[in-house]
């Protein structure tokens, strides 16, 4: 999408406005006396690559893990709260 320029003035009386076009992906330049600025563009969180291994050594399963639950707690699972 080609960018709309816009004068300092401009676009911080139409900054809200200016924000949701950015948002829906337009590019808006902000300029001074006709010399571009600054550039408005919609914000991409910046995605980290998964380490393998990250969590090593900071949890812990229980032996205990696979056994089955107590009698009340598999109630509560299966919806029947009666005790």
């Amino acid at each position: 999408m080609p960018s709309t320029t816009f004068n300092l003035y401009e676009a911080k009386t139409n900054l809200s406005r200016l924000v949701e076009r950015a948002a829906a992906g337009e590019e808006i330049v902000i300029a001074k006396a006709g010399k571009p600025l600054a550039r408005l563009v919609s914000y991409e969180a910046v995605k980290l690559p998964r380490r393998p291994g990250a969590w090593k050594g900071r949890m812990r399963i229980g032996e205990d893990f696979e056994d089955p639950l107590p009698e009340d707690v598999q109630r509560a699972f299966e919806g029947d709260e009666e005790e």
